[in-house]
């Protein structure tokens, strides 16, 4: 009986490579370090210990914050669901005079967020802020301590996080058939009716995906806490940071956020019960693009553009004081009063000419850089391996989708808990290295935060490509490598490029992540921005945080131009 011989290519020792590389990368990096801290909460000298639980029982600053985020998601959801309504409804279905300059407005959040857009509010609204001067002039008992607790945090985080609305909302908004407007209005139905009966419903499925991710941005809020949040409202976030810096206290950061996952993850399995329910969708034959609509009862109307214009002003003061600001000298900043003859340039050759102003930026742009290209080529050797899975049916394909899919189900906060508690010692299977404290391991945690989104937008560029240009390739004798790098990978570059952007653009100004895992030799921009924001810093520090945030919003929008600006919004916005 003859035995079947099995050839050992080169091809097959790559492959064979690459598949024990994704098996190492998901349990050393994904899947460990989350089952370890649950183990570093709940075994404690090799027994089961329910001690840290009673700890947080008994910790009123923990149990405050626990209270806190969950009056603050809920409430966050409802003011960023409103104002994200009114952004759509203004700038896409009613006819607002001037509605391409408030939309330039609205989409101020897209290159101004963070710490960096808190900070600005705190300079216009905080104890000696520009608005706030303004107050106390006219009434000299004016609180100035007025924008701090749960209101200025509610107020800062409506405002920053109504950039999902501005994306997925509009998009579903053109996706209304005006044909099914049009036979409303025939029918006699109001504007509102048509409105809610008609035109919301479309939006329906959009609007509860954007409603869920607000709850849990809300949940894990980090910068509008510790900025404007005060003693008194603190969420989880802050309070794991708080606890995570002292060795005592880790187990009950773990704890919290393990309390943060589990929550997203019911929030995650939600959406994605509904999003199974189906679509709205019109059925008419042939679409027509929705007309916007002019508000026929004249109060109304004029309500509505007051709205709409306010709403802008929000949006504009706090980026165009931020950018006048950063070309004043410190003596002007700290006197917030705006003066014209005081404009200098001594703040921007400052950032440039200083090690220490400008190391901060260069070390983000360096692992922003990396991390990026880093996810870019991990995730496309993975969407080769599920495009292929899926064709035979692979079960390990599908395996390691789901693997990669892991941090979208976790806060930012829990992924940086269990690589501090886990890589805090030697392992054998991160061959014996310890990462805690290393220039290595935020890098290693930004790319595990923007593996999903990345894993995401590729797979859907690669399975919208042509199968016959592979067969081809392969009819012609091409090897599948060969067929990957030269037919398939151009085709795809466009994508790949916008997400290495996109995803450098996202890390930039990083400080949910960066604050548990940077060196402290190599401070990252969103931590050091941080620093420079605090209550006892100077008017020279402020001023160089407004240069941050000014070049910041350029690179932001110089990347929001090459990705959206340039042919690839439909394709971006579809594959969301």
């Amino acid at each position: 009986m003859k035995t079947k011989k099995i050839s050992i290519t080169p091809q097959k020792l790559f492959a064979g490579a690459i598949f024990l590389f994704f098996v190492w990368f998901v349990l050393a990096c994904l899947v460990l370090p989350n089952i370890n801290t649950v183990a570093t909460v709940f075994f404690q000298e090799g027994k089961f210990t329910l001690e840290p639980l009673q700890k947080l029982l008994s910790s009123e600053r923990a149990m405050k914050s626990l209270r806190n985020s969950f009056i603050l998601a809920p409430s966050l959801s409802i003011t960023v669901g409103f104002i994200g309504i009114s952004l759509v409804l203004i700038t896409e279905y009613f006819d607002i005079k001037g509605a391409k300059i408030l939309r330039l407005g609205y989409m101020t959040t897209l290159i101004y967020g963070g710490i960096i857009l808190v900070s600005g509010y705190k300079f216009i609204y905080g104890n000696n802020g520009f608005l706030t001067n303004i107050f106390v002039s006219i009434f000299p008992n004016f609180n100035t301590n007025w924008f701090q607790g749960y209101w200025a945090v509610l107020f800062v985080m409506t405002f920053a996080c109504t950039s999902n609305h501005m994306i997925f909302l509009r998009n579903a908004m053109r996706s209304v058939d005006f044909q099914t407007v049009e036979a409303a209005q025939n029918m006699g139905a109001s504007q509102a009716k048509i409105l809610l009966r008609v035109v919301l419903p479309v939006l329906t499925p959009s609007l509860l995906a954007v409603t869920i991710l607000t709850f849990i941005t809300g949940l894990s809020a980090t910068s509008a806490p510790l900025l404007v949040g005060g003693t008194d409202f603190q969420t989880i976030t802050p309070m794991i940071l708080s606890f995570a810096n002292s060795v005592g206290s880790r187990d009950l950061a773990a704890l919290l956020a393990l309390f943060l996952g589990l929550a997203t993850i019911i929030l995650l399995t939600i959406m994605t019960q509904l999003e199974k329910r189906g679509h709205y969708m019109s059925v008419s034959k042939v679409k027509t693009t929705i007309k916007k609509q002019k508000i026929r009862n004249p109060i109304l109307n004029v309500l509505a553009h007051i709205y709409a214009y306010v709403l802008f002003l929000i949006y504009v003061v706090p980026v165009v004081l931020v950018v006048l600001f950063s070309f004043t000298d410190s003596a002007t900043i700290a006197s917030r009063k705006l003066d014209f003859s005081r404009f200098t340039l001594d703040n921007y050759l400052s950032v440039f000419s200083k090690p220490s102003a400008y190391k901060p930026f260069l070390v983000s742009v360096v692992y922003s850089a990396l991390a990026s290209l880093a996810v870019a080529v991990l995730v496309l050797m993975a969407c080769r391996i599920i495009q292929k899975g899926q064709r035979t049916k692979s079960r390990l394909a599908t395996g390691l989708e789901y693997s990669l899919l892991i941090p979208w189900l976790l806060p930012t906060t829990l992924i940086a808990m269990g690589l501090i508690t886990t890589y805090n010692s030697p392992h054998f299977w991160m061959f014996n290295k310890v990462l805690t404290g290393t220039s290595f391991i935020m890098l290693l945690g930004y790319i595990i935060i923007k593996i999903p989104f990345t894993l995401r937008m590729t797979k859907a560029a690669f399975f919208a490509l042509d199968d016959s240009l592979e067969d081809a390739a392969k009819n012609l004798g091409a090897k599948s490598i060969y067929t990957f790098f030269r037919v398939l990978l151009p085709v795809i570059m466009p994508t790949v490029l916008a997400i290495f952007a996109l995803n450098f653009n996202g890390l930039l100004g990083d400080y949910d992540m960066s604050v548990f895992l940077y060196h402290p030799l190599n401070q990252p921009l969103g931590v050091y921005i941080k620093s420079l924001t605090d209550a006892q810093t100077n008017a020279d520090n402020t001023a160089l945080t407004f240069v941050y945030a000014v070049l910041m919003m350029i690179i932001s929008s110089a990347v929001l131009y090459l990705v959206y600006g340039r042919g690839n919004n439909d394709k971006l916005s579809n594959n969301k």
